[in-house]
């Protein structure tokens, strides 16, 4: 009998000592429907521990496009499929645009930085970010020139495996990774920096471990959890280790601060906090800082990186795609370097790499959310304060939406002529309030990186082996380990 059953078996064996936790504390009228919960449990009986994205989505083919699953003793609505999740985040951007308190998050940030922020703070916050973002170049030549760098590097680092097979995982989020470290710290570093190395680690350890069946159960049941041995203090040791290198960062950059030509995100914002110096209700303190920059480093690493890691497992699977994206390459781009302006003269590279998004379903749960008032939603009524889910695994693979949503099929973004057209429904950076802030950052990269990489190499299985299109456990869909063999074409 494993942790997790055992654990289970205690909750199930004490319920009556909380059965007043496991009550409603309060009864709405008109809510969504939903699975009957048992005490304390609540609908924990009914999902994937290990994958839950996947049980909300079947449970909405029998409680419709909004319902109500229990997390233990949270109510939580859960929103399926494009046309809901668009009313939600996009009609009624405002009503949707809160974040609540995931405790295995809150634990550490307390509703610092950007990701898990809330109300005015996560306001401020974001500003910052979009302008700072731009400020150091996104969707600008100076960025472009800096990811293009970086894409020398790492065909550099790929040429020196001369076709034999490896692990492309470390070597992809080290590229990734300099790109917003380079924005959040001004620095970059070599590929066997043990900075990095451990940045990187930790990053990736920590997706794994939020989408951990006892990160689910902390989620859950934080006060019990809290004093159980497990991955999920994993998690926090993980995260303590971060904050320690930001803090020390930010400590170094303070030192040599010149307020009038800051060279980092991390510089800007110390600039931005001896502005408000007088300012005793300023939002650009210590804690702020740390969170935010520890929240791009996360997103910023992970999100790019499992993407172009799915983008070279399905080159490999699918040989005739990988080929039609290299004759299109060499049509338009030739042996030069890849640019940004070269994406709308190649309808069916900017194809393949939408499919590989929608395919790969990276965040398939979405980052929660929270009404921020009292709202009607298709006819039923959420109070303030309820926790929703909108799903965008079943935004990604809406069948009235995709001809094909469970195989890849790069012929969603084309028409009949081979021109590229645009779905609706590809929302994987999310919509609304709280979209991905480093959207158009994600999307420089992917192409930059992809067309390079396709380019310069052709990526194929090491002889005899059968590649895996299912994902791993984590908070991400991530492909499971793979090897690749990049054989360089001139």
């Amino acid at each position: 009998m494993d942790l997790i059953t055992i654990l289970l078996s205690v909750i199930l064996g004490v319920w009556l000592l909380y059965i007043s936790f496991g009550r409603s504390k309060n009864i709405y009228h008109n809510f969504p429907p939903g699975p009957r919960p048992l005490p304390l449990i609540g609908n924990l009986l009914h999902v994937n521990i290990k994958k839950p994205y996947k049980s909300m989505l079947e449970l909405s083919e029998k409680y419709g496009s909004v319902y109500t699953i229990h997390l233990g003793t949270e109510k939580i609505v859960v929103l399926c499929g494009y046309e809901t999740v668009k009313d939600a985040l996009v009609n009624h951007a405002d009503d949707f645009s809160g974040r609540p308190k995931v405790p295995l998050f809150d634990h550490m940030c307390q509703g610092h930085g950007i990701l898990f922020s809330r109300d005015y703070n996560w306001k401020v916050m974001r500003r910052f970010t979009l302008s700072t973002l731009r400020d150091y170049g996104m969707g600008r030549r100076v960025l472009e020139d800096k990811i293009n760098e970086e894409c020398d590097y790492l065909v550099e680092r790929l040429r020196s495996y001369k076709g034999k097979p490896f692990d492309n995982v470390k070597i992809l989020t080290s590229a990734v990774a300099n790109i917003i470290l380079s924005i959040t710290l001004g620095q970059r570093y070599d590929y066997e920096d043990p900075t990095i190395l451990r940045l990187t680690h930790l990053v990736r350890e920590n997706t794994h471990l939020a989408g951990h069946p006892m990160g689910v159960l902390y989620n859950t049941f934080p006060n019990l959890m809290f004093w159980v041995p497990g991955r999920h203090q994993d998690f926090f040791k993980n995260v303590a280790e971060v904050i320690r290198f930001i803090t020390e960062t930010c400590r170094t950059q303070k030192k040599r601060l010149d307020v009038n030509n800051p060279t980092s995100l991390i510089e800007t914002f110390l600039a931005k906090q001896e502005e408000e110096n007088s300012n005793q209700e300023s939002y650009f303190h210590d804690e702020n800082l740390k969170f935010l920059v520890a929240d791009l480093l996360g997103a910023g690493m992970e999100t790019t990186t499992t993407t172009l890691q799915w983008a070279l497992l399905i080159m490999m699977k699918y040989p005739e795609i990988q080929k039609n994206v290299q004759n299109e390459i060499e049509k338009v781009i030739g042996i030069a370097q890849p640019q940004s302006e070269h994406r709308k003269q190649m309808p069916y590279t900017d194809a393949v790499l939408h499919e590989v998004q929608r395919f790969g379903d990276i965040v398939p749960s979405n980052l929660p959310h929270l009404t921020t008032r009292d709202a009607e939603f298709r006819g039923y009524f959420l109070p303030k304060g309820t926790h929703v889910i909108p799903l965008l695994t079943s935004v990604l693979k809406d069948k009235s939406r995709f001809e094909k949503p469970d195989e890849f099929y790069p012929q969603h973004f084309l028409d009949v002529k081979g021109n590229f057209v645009k779905n609706e429904a590809f929302l994987p950076f999310s919509a609304g309030r709280r979209s991905c802030a480093g959207e158009n950052l994600a999307k420089m990269e992917l192409f930059l990186f992809f067309t390079c990489l396709l380019q310069n190499f052709t990526f194929k299985p090491p002889a005899g082996v059968k590649l895996d299109l299912t994902c791993a456990i984590g908070f991400t869909n991530s492909p499971k380990p793979y090897e690749t063999c990049a054989l360089p074409r001139h």
